[in-house]
């Protein structure tokens, strides 16, 4: 993506996370300075795309669990980022054809692709909501998400690679606590998280990195992740490195081949159950 087709809103004087990201999946919906910071963070730790991958894997999963195992028909996915197909709706959808999906991010790039985020079954619903994770009640009383979303029903909370740009200066977990109290009984929370557990020198360098460019990040131990499941019933396998939950779940023909590290990974992932 050249910077000439850079959005009004859009800074491209700097690197920005979702950018960063869509380079690790191999996307087009990025700048120079993004890949180049991507790029600083690869030669530290070089299976970042590894790790990209098994986020994005996990997510699918974690979908199609809380779908066909679950009866979940409902998903408030914050943190959107930038579209990458398949997107959570069209996972959810090919299962159940009536999910109905909430998007939000606060980021303008997000805004700029939100139209290929609507693409919805026609028996489904799907929106995009601009909203700041840091204040969960103006997110919770956004009008668009009561137009798609019936919070007396079960919801599932998809906090896929967030909460590791939510430092502990912000209070994550009053954040996460929030977003769940507003959600009823049956309700899930899905998380994925980078973490420093199997290669701490290279994720400092990471957290250096970005750092350095205007992101502050706050990479977290298992306890930490786990932490976040507090009051709610983990599905099993618990809280797992990203590739080793579920791997059943996976779909046909994706990833195939694919077998990384924990190290490689390096991502906490979990599903709970809100009682």
């Amino acid at each position: 993506m050249s910077d000439t087709r850079a959005g009004r809103g859009i800074d491209t004087s700097r690197p920005h996370s979702a950018r960063m990201y869509d380079y690790y999946l191999g996307g087009k919906d990025h700048f120079a300075v993004d890949a180049d910071a991507a790029e600083r963070v690869a030669k530290v730790f070089p299976s970042v795309f590894v790790s990209a991958r098994a986020n994005r894997s996990f997510m699918h999963r974690a979908t199609r669990v809380l779908a066909r195992e679950h009866g979940i028909r409902q998903w408030l996915d914050i943190g959107t980022g930038i579209p990458t197909e398949p997107n959570l709706h069209q996972v959810a959808q090919a299962v159940v054809p009536n999910a109905r999906v909430v998007y939000a991010d606060n980021d303008p790039l997000v805004l700029k692709y939100a139209e290929r985020l609507m693409r919805s079954s026609p028996q489904g619903r799907t929106t995009y909501i601009e909203a700041d994770v840091n204040d969960p009640g103006s997110l919770l009383s956004d009008p668009l998400l009561s137009e798609v979303l019936d919070l007396r029903r079960p919801v599932a909370l998809s906090l896929n690679a967030l909460l590791h740009f939510v430092t502990d200066a912000q209070d994550p977990h009053r954040i996460v606590r929030v977003l769940l109290d507003a959600l009823p009984s049956g309700s899930a929370l899905a998380i994925s998280h980078s973490t420093t557990d199997f290669d701490p020198l290279a994720w400092e360098r990471v957290t250096e990195i970005y750092n350095g460019a205007g992101t502050p990040v706050r990479f977290r131990s298992r306890d930490e992740v786990a932490a976040f499941f507090d009051g709610l019933d983990l599905l099993e396998p618990g809280v797992s490195v990203g590739h080793r939950w579920r791997p059943e779940a996976e779909a046909s023909g994706e990833h195939e081949g694919e077998s990384p590290t924990d190290a490689e990974v390096s991502l906490w992932v979990g599903v709970g159950i809100k009682p």
